[in-house]
């Protein structure tokens, strides 16, 4: 089943039948290890097929645990172990708030970098992934993180790149939730895609939550 997110080249998400387009944000939402590591399996190793840049940030469970059942989901596929350029399998800490503070102006920074390098060679499709949970830590700044969300609507569309942000409804509080969904144009939720009725586009979201960080 293919839903239109973009005027992009289309993709295998990995996740049943479904396809869509390059350049989406999407929030995956579950309750239970099993619905996480599917949508984190199925979406890296159609990454791998298709030779896409990967990046996933592991929290729930440790890179070495990730490993062992991608590599029992993979066996061909050496993906994921040290050297391997396409894979880049990062803690919250590198990934997030590598100075110990969480900023969604560092967070773009860092993504635009990443891709700029990402391209340099020539075009290359970015796949990424991360478990959020890393948010429900005392971290200086966190409280700016749908601030990042709502921004990450300003650098994904019109790149082929990909990002799903895993969020463990368990976890998180039912207005964080609320957050999650105004700041993701698309959800993964009980393995069904679908596009998001309660997302703000981030002019609107922005203004009336952060006017300071609007472009």
């Amino acid at each position: 089943m293919h839903i239109k997110t973009s005027d992009q080249e289309k993709l295998k998400l990995g996740l049943g039948n479904y396809t869509c387009n390059w350049g989406v944000h999407i929030c995956g939402l579950y309750e239970t290890e099993k619905e996480r590591d599917e949508i984190i399996i199925g979406f890296l190793s159609q990454g791998v097929h298709d030779k896409d840049i990967q990046i996933y940030c592991p929290v729930e469970q440790s890179p070495e645990t990730f490993k062992e059942k991608f590599q029992n989901a993979n066996p061909e596929c050496n993906c994921g172990a040290d050297g391997c350029e396409d894979f880049h399998i990062l803690s919250a800490k590198e990934m997030y708030y590598p100075d110990g503070h969480f900023s969604p102006k560092a967070m773009d920074k860092y993504l635009n970098d990443f891709f700029i390098e990402s391209q340099k060679n020539g075009k290359r499709n970015v796949r990424a992934t991360a478990e959020m949970v890393w948010a429900l830590d005392a971290i200086p700044g966190v409280e700016d993180l749908m601030v990042y969300e709502s921004r990450l609507n300003y650098f994904i569309p019109g790149k082929p790149w990909i990002s799903i942000c895993l969020y463990n409804v368990n976890k998180f509080s039912g207005s964080t939730i609320m957050n999650v969904l105004k700041t993701h144009p698309y959800t993964i939720s009980g393995g069904v895609i679908t596009q998001n009725p309660f997302f703000v586009h981030p002019d609107k979201w922005l203004a009336e939550n952060a006017p300071e960080y609007l472009y």
